[in-house]
């Protein structure tokens, strides 16, 4: 049962999760925390950061890791398994219908309509992530980390890998 649980739990976030992994981000959070509550949503942004620092796509580091907690590593196959099959099967049996209707208005109507829609769904994310770190840890240390994140992105040009390495070693060696 366990694995038909973790094949759903990656597999949906895959079907509607249009724009890839950072656009499903929201929906496995909501599986994995809310539906399932295998982590809370600390343990979710833990593994978030964690998949972020580390090159690959974010969405099967996510559901190796998370099927690998809850069932092994035949958890952890089936989880990536899930995470990619939408994009096979679409790959697979629909490439050229949605070749042939490239260019329709009504496609790019649909475009326009879910891009903010998950734009939307990333900011309820980041509010989440912004009030669990208040609360867990003071408003000092959060507007800390923003505006330093903020300064390295932004003004420096580092890369988002070595910001959020940065702050992994930072939480560990202040925050723990």
């Amino acid at each position: 049962m366990i694995y038909w649980e973790i094949f759903i739990a990656f597999f949906i976030p895959g079907i509607v999760g249009y724009g890839g992994g950072p656009a499903s981000i929201p929906l496995v959070q909501n599986e994995v925390v809310n539906r399932y509550e295998w982590l809370s949503l600390s343990e979710f942004g833990e593994v978030l950061a964690i998949g972020n620092a580390l090159p690959g796509p974010i969405a099967t580091k996510m559901a190796g890791y998370i099927g690998y907690e809850q069932a092994g590593l035949l958890g952890a196959g089936v989880g990536i398994f899930a995470t990619v099959a939408p994009s096979l099967i679409l790959m697979i049996i629909l490439l050229s219908i949605l070749y042939k209707f490239k260019n329709s208005p009504k496609v790019k109507r649909m475009t326009m309509v879910i891009r903010p829609t998950i734009a939307v769904l990333l900011g309820i994310l980041t509010f989440q992530f912004f009030f669990q770190s208040y609360e867990n840890e003071g408003i000092w240390q959060t507007i800390l980390l923003i505006g330093l994140s903020w300064l390295f992105l932004v003004k420096f040009k580092v890369h988002p890998a070595f910001v959020i390495v940065g702050a992994l070693g930072y939480g560990a060696i202040f925050l723990a």
